[in-house]
């Protein structure tokens, strides 16, 4: 599955949705996606599953970007 992370690059900062990033990950499970990351110092603010046609949709942008970690 893929997994889309909206997240702040640090852990001390405040979630502002001007400053919020995402990057996309694929694990079999949200715990999964927070192992892989809990060593990036990331303040991770929402894990999404991306069914098949939001997927496809997020596909379509120029920055969709499968992260290997």
């Amino acid at each position: 599955m893929i997994f889309k992370v909206l997240y702040q690059e640090l852990a001390s900062e405040v979630p502002v949705r001007e400053r919020t990033d995402s990057m996309y990950v694929e694990a079999e499970t949200e715990r999964q996606v927070r192992e892989k990351l809990k060593n990036e110092g990331f303040n991770i603010e929402y894990i999404q599953v991306l069914n098949e046609d939001h997927l496809e949709y997020e596909q379509q942008s120029e920055d969709y970007k499968v992260e290997n970690f």
